[in-house]
């Protein structure tokens, strides 16, 4: 019995020894994870500016994935140029007409592979874009225009309190309770041709780059409660802009 405790006494010891040997390896042969991008999008003039601080040493890719739901149907628009740069910026010129996600698919060297988290363009607080534009600012800016479009006059314009473009030249939705009722939102050129539609606006305001529509003048849009038209009017996207 004595020759067995002592036994067993020797192999806990050599038990102990061992797992102070693995707890005194170097810290070089831990595994270290990278830190993931700090990453923001803001919703600029005609554009979204995408920017991020990366922390990666090894990376041999990174992908820009873009969706309109933050959960599903993420695609790859773009590839950062250099992807080693701690600094890095992309400009997506096309945006999606609602609400724009992004995240980044980031490619090791090692070929391991993660996503940045998701997030959601805003807009630039440095950019004062808060004022509608209204009957004066539109003749004002089509005069200053070469070869702006001229304002009907049979009708009596005002901006609409649910679709209108602000100073920026960007089209603002704005409909508090949207998260309670279906709105669903179709846009026009002036001579009825259809542009694109937003099936549900689920947010209380929404901002529109004016890049979606291509080019500058008067659209047209309906706006429709449960698929019940509540409202048609028109709006108009300067060429130029004030900041």
């Amino acid at each position: 019995m004595k020759q067995i405790a002592r036994l067993s006494f020797i192999a806990l010891l050599l038990n102990i020894f061992t797992l102070c040997a693995f707890a005194q390896q170097e810290p070089s042969q831990q595994y270290t994870p990278p830190v993931l991008p700090d990453f923001m999008a803001l919703i600029k003039t005609g554009k979204i500016q995408l920017e991020w601080l990366s922390g990666f040493t090894n990376v041999k890719q990174i992908g820009i994935q873009r969706s309109l739901d933050s959960v599903l149907n993420f695609n790859t628009i773009a590839y950062a140029s250099y992807p080693a740069q701690t600094r890095n910026v992309y400009l997506d010129t096309k945006p999606l007409p609602g609400s724009n996600y992004y995240r980044l698919f980031i490619l090791l060297n090692t070929g391991r592979y993660m996503y940045s988290n998701t997030v959601l363009a805003v807009p630039d607080s440095t950019i004062k874009a808060t004022q509608k534009l209204d009957m004066e600012d539109v003749k004002e800016l089509q005069k200053n225009a070469a070869n702006g479009e001229k304002t009907p006059e049979k009708v009596a314009w005002h901006p609409s309190n649910t679709v209108y473009t602000t100073v920026d030249g960007n089209v603002n939705i704005n409909l508090p309770d949207a998260e309670k009722k279906k709105y669903s939102v179709k846009f026009f050129e002036t001579d009825g041709g259809f542009l694109f539609q937003i099936d549900q606006v689920k947010e209380p305001f929404l901002i529109l780059e004016k890049a979606i529509f291509l080019h500058s003048g008067w659209f047209n849009f309906e706006l429709y409660e449960d698929g019940k038209l509540k409202e048609k009017w028109s709006f108009f996207i300067p060429l130029n802009y004030r900041s």
